[in-house]
C-alpha cells in the first residue's frame, strides 16, 4: 500500500508539471497532440478534441506533445510557429508549476504543524559557539549573509560547508550581535561542528507568518537542491549516491511506514506531503537546467532565438536534443540500477 500511495504522489507531481506545459500551450493557442501520465506504450487513451489523454506502462515521466514541437510542421498552431515568447513561456510553465505545488504543499504543512524557528536551545560546551557566546534563545538571523529561517537551515549549511568559517549574526534582547566561528571537530561523530543545538520541533505563527513561511520553505528545498549539485558537479559526492524514481518511491514508502508506526494515518498523510515539498521542488529545479533535453535546455536555445532574434535551425536543435535525450536515458538506467543495488 505505501508504495501505491509514493507512487500516486510522483504521478501527481509529474502530472502537474505537465499540466503547465498543457496549459500554456492552449493559451498560446499551440495544438497539443497527446497528453500523457508515463513512458512507453500506452496502456488506455481516449481522444477529446484534437488532443489524445493517455496513460503509459511506465509509472515514471509523462508528456505534452505538442504539433511541431521538435520538428517542421506546417500547420499554423504548431509551436515552432508562435512567437519566441509565447514558446519560452510554454516551456518555462512546467518547473513554474512545480514550484506553485511545492508552495501549496508547503502551505498545508506549514499550517498544520508550524515551523522550526531558528532559535538555540543549548550551545555545547567547548564548541566555537560558546566560545564565541552565543546563548540559549539567541536567534540566528543569518549565515555568511544567507538569511535563516528555520533552524534546519542552520544545520543544511554546517552540512554543506563542512570545514568552513561563517560569520553568524544572531538576535539577543531585540539586538543583533556578530559572531565568526570556526567548526571544531567532534570526535564521536566525526563531523566538524558549530555547537549550535536547536529544536526539531515546530511551531505555528499567524496568517502572515504561515504564507511568507511556506516560500521560505520551498525556498529551503530549492537550495537544499542546488548545494547537492553543487556537491556533485565539484566532486564531494559521486553518481553512486545519486538516486532516481525507484529509490524515490521506496523512500517515499519507508517513510510512510515509519510516520504511520509512530503517529498514525494522519501523520503518515502530513509526512508524504512534507516529502512532495522536497520532490515538487527538486523537478522544477532539475528540469531548469541547461542540458539538453530538458526544458532548461530548450530555454537556452530559445533565449538564443530572441537575442539573436532568428531561429536557431530545427534539425540542428533536434539533434542536440536528441544527444541529450539519449544521455539523460543512460544515465536514468544507471540510477535506476544504483538503486535497485541499494534496495537489495
Amino acid at each position: 500500500m505505501n508504495i501505491i500511495i509514493a507512487l500516486i504522489i510522483f504521478s501527481i507531481i509529474i502530472l502537474f508539471h505537465e499540466l503547465g506545459h498543457f496549459l500554456l500551450a492552449k493559451k498560446n493557442g499551440i495544438k497539443v497532440n497527446e497528453f500523457c501520465l508515463g513512458l512507453g506504450p500506452t496502456l488506455v487513451g481516449v481522444t477529446k478534441g484534437e488532443t489524445k489523454y493517455s496513460l503509459k506502462l511506465l509509472p515514471f515521466g509523462g508528456a505534452c506533445m505538442m504539433e511541431g514541437e521538435d520538428g517542421e510542421s506546417q500547420d499554423d498552431r504548431a509551436f515552432n510557429s508562435k512567437s519566441v515568447w509565447a514558446r519560452i513561456s510554454v516551456v518555462a510553465a512546467g518547473p513554474i508549476f512545480n514550484f506553485i505545488m511545492a508552495w501549496l504543499f508547503a502551505l498545508i504543512v506549514i499550517a498544520s504543524v508550524g515551523y522550526d524557528r531558528p532559535v538555540l536551545t543549548s550551545v555545547r560546551e567547548g564548541f566555537p559557539a560558546e566560545q564565541a557566546g552565543l546563548l540559549q534563545g539567541d536567534e540566528i538571523i543569518s549565515m555568511n549573509g544567507s538569511s535563516t529561517h528555520f533552524f534546519r537551515e542552520v544545520s543544511q549549511y554546517s552540512l554543506f560547508h563542512p570545514g568552513e568559517t561563517v560569520e553568524v549574526v544572531y538576535k539577543r534582547d531585540g539586538k543583533r550581535y556578530t559572531a565568526t566561528l570556526t567548526p571544531k571537530l567532534d570526535q564521536e561523530s566525526g563531523r566538524e561542528l558549530l555547537g549550535m543545538n536547536g529544536s526539531p520541533y515546530r511551531e505555528k505563527g499567524n496568517m502572515l507568518e504561515t504564507l511568507s513561511g511556506s516560500f521560505y520553505e520551498v525556498r529551503y528545498w530549492i537550495c537544499n537542491t542546488m548545494e547537492s549539485l553543487r556537491m556533485l558537479v565539484t566532486g564531494k559526492v559521486g553518481l553512486k549516491d545519486l538516486s532516481g524514481p525507484v529509490g524515490i518511491v521506496k523512500v517515499m514508502g519507508d517513510t510512510y511506514d515509519n510516520s504511520q508506526s509512530t503517529g498514525g494515518t494522519g501523520f503518515a498523510i502530513l509526512s508524504m506531503v512534507n516529502f512532495s515539498i522536497f520532490l515538487s521542488a527538486n523537478l522544477g529545479i532539475m528540469n531548469l537546467l541547461p542540458i539538453p533535453a530538458l526544458d532548461g535546455g530548450r530555454l537556452v536555445f530559445l533565449l538564443i532565438e530572441a537575442v539573436r532574434r532568428k531561429k536557431i535551425d530545427p534539425e540542428k536543435e533536434g539533434m542536440v536534443h536528441f544527444v541529450g535525450l539519449m544521455a539523460l536515458m543512460a544515465l536514468m538506467v544507471f540510477v535506476m540500477f544504483n538503486d535497485i543495488r541499494n534496495i537489495l
